[in-house]
């Protein structure tokens, strides 16, 4: 068996320049513990430190210049423009974690002071805040070739963390993640970082995943990927003998709810975004909308005949594996196989290689919930128009959703307050509920939520997007009875680092009153 492997274009099958060593058990032991011996040097960087760290990759990658954007392409079939915004992603993802770390307040610290003469008993001095878990595992994914691989949301959210990293780079675009890991690197030497703070290993096969995430001295894992792969790391990860977090974002078919008077006003307009939604990226983005939901009413029919009017001007557009193809037209195949499930449009085909079609199903109601097959996420640019008759419909729907990364409903303000009930239920299912708008395209910032209840993710407390997500990979730590000189410098009773605290209940940046 050989121990190397090469990326292969989808754009035409062809075997790309580059090889890359799989990673044996040596390697992968020996890379794991130079993280854990880095962690306890890391994790006591100041925040400045680290901050600057995070600065200097997102510079360290923006002077990779075109030379990854070109290689990003032949590796993913992705267009320039797509890949130049995603590399503007992940730069200012990482500058956005360096202002969260350099800000400081995330580390939430909270101090309760003594009251000696409390009766019946005295109370002790109390004092919280967050510290991180140790070395983090994160899988790069196979749609995001920058923004959630290598130096994606997972990595910036546990390095800001003080947590060393170790990525498992993805087989489909391993000469991408050797560059930008080269970066990140580069950027760690120039300030200072322990080495091991940042490594990246490669592979073709489950089992170095495998062994990455059953290595001991991995305290958490980042994944963004299909449902069967997140569900067997998370196997992994619970099999040993110190379980561990697995922060597993899995997809979702994401539905999509057009109530009648919306329906009416803008039928057409909304048409035209669901079919723009449905084929951003080819399909391949986890928030792809999978089913939407319309009321049997004289203006079905007219959003319908726009809808498919749309997908039949669709050209056919490579995807990003061969592999991916296939596993998008078996599901196709499955979906236009199910009784009464009709094709309701089909994109323009082409003869190149690994290009999907663009397809749009219905059916109606009743038939919906006979099959179960249909709320499983086909991933790709294809979705299933259903046809409900009332309000209890919708209701019944919610209500049995399992776990989604988004649910959108499309209304007017009387359709939204007449529907209120379906809007309390949706937030109980997702974790992110859009009002009037389409669900792919996820913001980074501090309020966004890019999770959601199991199986879109095996962590919905959580969020793989936005600064919160920092919070995956610490755990709180209590300090009782410490002198001041051996506090950590968050807790001391003067506020050295100027970070919000909460004070006995009240959140301030004073000091600690004498």
């Amino acid at each position: 068996m050989s121990n190397t492997f090469q990326a292969i274009s989808p754009i035409d099958n062809q075997v790309l320049e580059g090889t890359f060593e799989i990673a044996d058990t040596r390697h992968i032991d020996e890379t794991v513990k130079k993280a854990a011996a880095a962690f306890g040097h890391y994790r006591k960087k100041d925040k400045e430190e680290i901050a600057r760290f995070l600065e200097e990759a997102a510079a360290e990658i923006e002077n990779l210049g075109d030379r990854l954007i070109e290689r990003c392409h032949l590796e993913t079939a992705l267009p320039y423009a797509r890949l130049k915004g995603e590399r503007g992603r992940t730069c200012n993802q990482l500058r956005l974690f360096a202002s969260v770390v350099r800000e400081g307040s995330w580390v939430d610290a909270r101090i309760d002071t003594a009251i000696p003469d409390r009766l019946p008993v005295p109370k002790p001095d109390i004092r919280h805040f967050n510290i991180p878990l140790g070395p983090v595992a994160v899988f790069g994914a196979s749609n995001f070739p920058l923004a959630f691989s290598t130096a994606g949301g997972d990595t910036a959210s546990a390095l800001a963390a003080g947590c060393p990293v170790v990525v498992k780079g993805h087989p489909a675009h391993p000469g991408t993640a050797a560059m930008v890991a080269d970066a990140i690197i580069k950027a760690a030497e120039k300030t200072g970082m322990p080495e091991g703070t940042f490594s990246l290993i490669q592979g073709n096969s489950f089992e170095v995943g495998e062994q990455l995430v059953k290595h001991p001295d991995i305290k958490a894992v980042g994944f963004t990927g299909s449902f069967r792969g997140g569900r067997a790391i998370w196997e992994y990860a619970n099999a040993r003998e110190e379980p561990i977090p697995v922060f597993a974002e899995m997809g979702s078919t994401n539905p999509v709810f057009i109530l009648p008077n919306a329906l009416k006003k803008r039928g057409s307009q909304l048409a035209e975004g669901l079919a723009g939604s449905i084929n951003l990226g080819v399909g391949q983005f986890c928030t792809n909308p999978g089913l939407a939901f319309i009321q049997n009413s004289e203006d079905s029919k007219p959003f319908a005949a726009a809808l498919a009017a749309k997908i039949k001007q669709t050209p056919a557009t490579t995807m990003l594996t061969a592999g991916i193809k296939t596993s998008y037209e078996n599901g196709t195949k499955h979906l236009g196989s199910l009784t009464n499930v009709e094709e309701l449009a089909s994109g323009q085909s082409d003869k190149a290689p690994n290009q999907a079609i663009s397809k749009v199903f219905e059916t109606d109601i009743q038939h919906y919930f006979q099959h179960d097959d249909l709320s499983e996420e086909v991933f790709g640019p294809s979705s299933v128009l259903v046809n409900y008759d009332d309000q209890n419909d919708l209701l019944k729907v919610a209500k049995e959703l399992e776990g989604h990364l988004t649910a959108t409903v499309h209304g007017t303000e009387e359709d939204l307050a007449n529907h209120k009930e379906l809007l309390d239920i949706l937030e109980t299912k997702v974790g992110r509920v859009v009002i009037n708008g389409f669900p792919t395209g996820v913001e980074v910032c501090h309020a966004m939520v890019h999770g959601g209840p199991y199986p879109a993710t095996t962590a919905p407390q959580s969020t793989s997007v936005g600064t919160n997500a920092i919070k995956r990979f610490v755990r709180p730590v209590c300090y009782q009875g410490y002198s001041d000189a051996l506090l950590p410098a968050a807790l001391k009773d003067k506020n050295q680092l100027h970070i919000w605290r909460m004070i006995n209940g009240v959140l301030t940046k004073e000091d600690v009153s004498s």
